[in-house]
C-alpha cells in the first residue's frame, strides 16, 4: 500500500537526515557541510501540512529516531577531536543539529499530547517520569525498567523563568539548557544533587526536589570512568558541606578559574578536579562571550569572555547520555524563551540596543534585598523573578534580570497567542522559523524601544 504524500514526506526528511549522519567524512569541511545539510533539513522543513493524526500514532518512535541520531553524532565527537576537526564552526554546527532536532521532537510531543498546556498555579511534572514519550532513554542503557541513578552522573535541566533562558542564550552559541548539577549516592542508596543556585549558592538538594522544581527539559550523563565520576561526587557533596568552610556564593562572574564562589557549571568542574588531582579538566569546549556590546553581561558582573556554560556538556565526548525528558506541556514556552532571547541578545549585539532603567527598576536594584520595605508594586515586579536575592547580588545585577523579565514577557504573552492561534488552524505550533519571522518585525516596528531595551540614537 502506498504510504499518502503526508507520510512520505515526514518519512523522507528522516530517512535524508540519517543517511547524512551515517555517511563517512573526510575532513573538517566535509563534516560541516553535512552538520549544515542536515540542519537546514529541518529549518526549512514545513511540518504544517503533514497529517496530525499520522504524526500523534507515529510519535513516539519517530521521537526516538530523533534522539538516536544525536546520540550517533555524539559518539562520533572523539574521533572527530582526534583528527582535529573540532573547530568553533564544526561545534557550534553540531550544538544547531542538536537543538533543531530537539525542537522537532517537542513539536513531535506537543501535536501527540494534544497541546496541552500548564494551567495557572499547576508545577512541571518530575523530570524522567511521564508517558508519550517523555524520556528518551539511549538504547545501551536501555532495560525496560526505571533507570538507577549513579553517583557521579550529571543532570543538564532547564528551568521556565526569562532568565534561565537568558543564561541558555548568553554565549556564541544558542542552547537549550540553563542549570547543570551532579548527583551524589551515600552508603545508603539515598541519592541527592550538588549544586549551585543564584539564591541559595552551594547546596546539596534531595534528588527528587532537584527534579520536581520547575524543569521543563533534562539530559541525564554519566562520564565515561564511573569510579572516576563517584570519586567526584563524593569530594564535591564534601566541599560544599564542609562546616569550616563559609558558605560557597555564587559566582555571578562566570570565569573558569577561582573556586571561593562557584556557579553550577564550575561546581561540576570542580568536583572533576578534585576527583582527579587536578587531570580531568571540564569542559572539552568552552562557551565564547566575546560580544561586543557587553552592556549585559557588565549588568550581570560577566568579566570573563570565555566560560564553561551548562549547554557545553552536549558536545563533551567523555560523558555519554543517558537519556532525555521534557515536558511536552511546557516545551513550546521553552522554544518560544529561546527564540526571544535570541532577537533581544541580536538586538543588543547587532544593533546595539542597551537597558535603560526607570523609577521602578531603579528601586528594584536599591532595595531588592530588603523587601519587607519595599512599596507593593516594587514587590510586585520582583517576586516574578526573584524569590530570593542573593546576598552578594549587586544592584545593576537585580536590576537587569528584572529588565530582562519584564521586557521578554509581554512577548512571550504575544507569542503564546500567535501559537494558539496557529494550532486553532493547523493542529500544529508555530515553526520556530515563523517565530522568528514575526520576532524581526517586531523588533523593526518597536521604534527602537523594545520593553526596557532601548536602541541608540542616530545623529
Amino acid at each position: 500500500m502506498q504510504r499518502d504524500n503526508n507520510e512520505r514526506t515526514l518519512a523522507d526528511t528522516l530517512e535524508r537526515v540519517e543517511a547524512l549522519a551515517s555517511a563517512p567524512v573526510s575532513s573538517e569541511a566535509d563534516l560541516l557541510t553535512t552538520l549544515t545539510r542536515i540542519y537546514r533539513e529541518f529549518y526549512l522543513s514545513d511540518f504544517g501540512p503533514l497529517d496530525v493524526a499520522a504524526i500523534r500514532s507515529n510519535a513516539p518512535p519517530t521521537m526516538q529516531r530523533l534522539f538516536e541520531l544525536r546520540l550517533r553524532l555524539r559518539e562520533q565527537i572523539g574521533n572527530w577531536a582526534d583528527r582535529g576537526w573540532m573547530s568553533r564552526a564544526v561545534q557550534r554546527g553540531l550544538r544547531d543539529v542538536f537543538r533543531v532536532t530537539r525542537y522537532a521532537s517537542d513539536m513531535l510531543g506537543e501535536v501527540a499530547t494534544g497541546h496541552e498546556r500548564l494551567q495557572p498555579g499547576q508545577g512541571p511534572s518530575r523530570a524522567f517520569t511521564g508517558a508519550n514519550a517523555n524520556t528518551l532513554v539511549n538504547p545501551v542503557f536501555a532495560t525496560g525498567r526505571d533507570l538507577p541513578f549513579q553517583s557521579g552522573d550529571v543532570l543538564l535541566v532547564r528551568g521556565g523563568a526569562h532568565n534561565s533562558a537568558a543564561i541558555a542564550r548568553i554565549g556564541d552559541v544558542d542552547s537549550q539548557f540553563s542549570h547543570v548539577g551532579i548527583v551524589h549516592v551515600d552508603s545508603e542508596g539515598t541519592p541527592s544533587v550538588v549544586e549551585a543556585l543564584i539564591e541559595e549558592g552551594s547546596v546539596v538538594s534531595p534528588l527528587e526536589h532537584f527534579l520536581d522544581h520547575g524543569i521543563g527539559r533534562a539530559v541525564l550523563f554519566r562520564h565515561r570512568d564511573p569510579a572516576l565520576a563517584a570519586r567526584a561526587a563524593e569530594a564535591i557533596r564534601a566541599h560544599v558541606t564542609n562546616p569550616a568552610k563559609p558558605r560557597i556564593l555564587y559566582d555571578f562572574g562566570m570565569a573558569l578559574e577561582g573556586y571561593d564562589w562557584l556557579y553550577c557549571s564550575k561546581l561540576v568542574r570542580l568536583a572533576f578536579l578534585k576527583a582527579s588531582q587536578g587531570r580531568e579538566i571540564l569542559p572539552a569546549y568552552t562557551t565564547k562571550l566575546d560580544m561586543h556590546n557587553r552592556d549585559f553581561l557588565n549588568r550581570v558582573g560577566v568579566k570573563t569572555t570565555e566560560t564553561f556554560a551548562p549547554g557545553d556538556f552536549e558536545i563533551d565526548p567523555r560523558f555519554e547520555i543517558v537519556a532525555e525528558w521534557a515536558d511536552y506541556r511546557t516545551t513550546a514556552s521553552l522554544r518560544s524563551q529561546d527564540l526571544i532571547m535570541t532577537m533581544l541578545f541580536d538586538a543588543m549585539e547587532t544593533h546595539g540596543y542597551r537597558f535603560r532603567e526607570d523609577w521602578s527598576i531603579k528601586w528594584i536594584g536599591f532595595f531588592g534585598r530588603v523587601s519587607a520595605r519595599m512599596f507593593d508594586s516594587v514587590k510586585t515586579l520582583l517576586a516574578d523573578i526573584f524569590p530570593k536575592v542573593p546576598i552578594n547580588m549587586k544592584r545593576k545585577t537585580i536590576a537587569v534580570i528584572a529588565m530582562l523579565h519584564h521586557t521578554a514577557q509581554p512577548i512571550l504573552e504575544r507569542v503564546t497567542e500567535l501559537d494558539r492561534e496557529e494550532i486553532a488552524r493547523t493542529g500544529h505550533p508555530l515553526h520556530p522559523r515563523q517565530v522568528l519571522a514575526y520576532l524581526d518585525e517586531y523588533r523593526k516596528a518597536s521604534a527602537g524601544h523594545i520593553g526596557y531595551l532601548i536602541a541608540p540614537k542616530i545623529a
